[in-house]
């Protein structure tokens, strides 16, 4: 596309609106866990095509088109992924599911959705069993990215930090398939911590944090990460975290974390767009909506809904007409680059 006309790629989506079949499956999985008898076989879970179309349609393609976006990157949805109920059997055949679905759905609306993989990750086991759930989403699915969540807990933080080599059998795989991760968290179930409220954007911080404190990227130069919601308060406080890696003899952040990490842009008003664009350099912010996500309300200020983010995009002063080409369409396409082969080869 030219930078006249850019194609709009939101680089995170979630199916939050699958058919209802889907959620009771899951709370009959559930169930089974305690009561062996009452488990349900993969078989029994039975969505049709036109059911799909029709959960697609009238949601997430509808307002696609509404607010002017084009592709959506596509994932289950990370709410529903909590990982920290049952063992690895329960989230690997969970997972195969619900990626089974999206991939449906890119297959259903391939000029609209394409796949973003989630992970059978299960707590204390070792993240190398996600590797088929993987291959199978990049080699079968044509699936352009993962979702890596780093605390499979849900709230507790019992894993080792996203720069310990515990991960590195991911990362491994990630590097090979040139694919990159959204670091993305699922339900908390901490009282302590609302999910989309405070679990998502303390993620988001302590995710960043924990890069900044290590030398991941020494071992994996090439190795990608997007930080969702607008990167939680890495933003607004990005002269603390250039302070701390002072401290800490770290390169500056440009060279230590900038050639490997990137922020959307699922910031829920103008300000917010106008402080991440004027903090972080442009060529690591890709443009997002999370829609249908977390927040789904109308902005009683605007009259518009919060998730409309592309409007805040268009707005702020702060992009010219070639950076808002980056932000749209060229950086997704760099740092997907199993999306960027697959529009070209539809000639886009």
């Amino acid at each position: 596309m030219s930078q006249a006309q850019p194609l709009i790629i939101d680089c995170h989506g979630h199916y939050t609106t699958a058919p209802k079949a889907l959620e009771n499956w899951r709370n009959q999985q559930i169930a089974g866990i305690k009561d062996p008898a009452a488990k349900p076989r993969v078989a029994d879970l039975k969505i049709s095509d036109d059911e799909l179309r029709e959960s697609i349609e009238t949601n997430q393609l509808r307002l696609m088109k509404e607010r002017g976006s084009d592709l959506t990157i596509f994932s289950p949805r990370a709410s529903f992924m909590a990982h920290h109920i049952g063992d690895f059997e329960v989230s690997s055949t969970w997972a195969a599911i619900c990626n089974e679905l999206c991939f449906r759905v890119s297959q259903l609306f391939p000029d609209h959705f394409i796949g973003a993989a989630m992970l059978p990750q299960s707590p204390g086991v070792d993240p190398k069993t996600c590797i088929p759930e993987l291959e199978k989403c990049v080699k079968d699915y044509g699936f352009v990215g993962i979702n890596l969540n780093p605390d499979p807990s849900g709230g507790h933080w019992t894993s080792p930090p996203l720069t310990d080599r515990h991960w590195y059998p991911i990362y491994e795989k990630m590097v090979e398939h040139d694919i990159p991760a959204m670091v993305h968290v699922s339900t908390s179930c901490n009282a302590c911590f609302h999910t989309t409220g405070a679990h998502y954007l303390n993620a988001d911080t302590t995710a960043f944090m924990q890069c900044l404190q290590g030398d991941l990227f020494k071992d994996f130069p090439t190795l990608k990460f997007i930080i969702p919601h607008g990167g939680g308060a890495v933003p607004y406080h990005w002269g603390r975290f250039r302070g701390l890696a002072q401290e800490m003899k770290k390169p500056l952040l440009q060279d230590h974390l900038l050639n490997n990490i990137f922020f959307d842009t699922c910031v829920y008003h103008q300000l917010g767009i106008d402080l991440l664009t004027k903090v972080i350099p442009v060529d690591n912010i890709l443009f997002a909506s999370e829609m249908i996500g977390a927040v789904r309300g109308v902005d009683p200020e605007t009259g518009h809904y919060y998730d409309d983010t592309k409007r805040y995009v268009q707005a702020t002063a702060n992009l010219t007409d070639e950076q808002r080409y980056k932000v749209y369409e060229g950086n997704a396409r760099r740092v997907f680059p199993r999306l960027d082969a697959a529009l070209k080869a539809k000639g886009k």
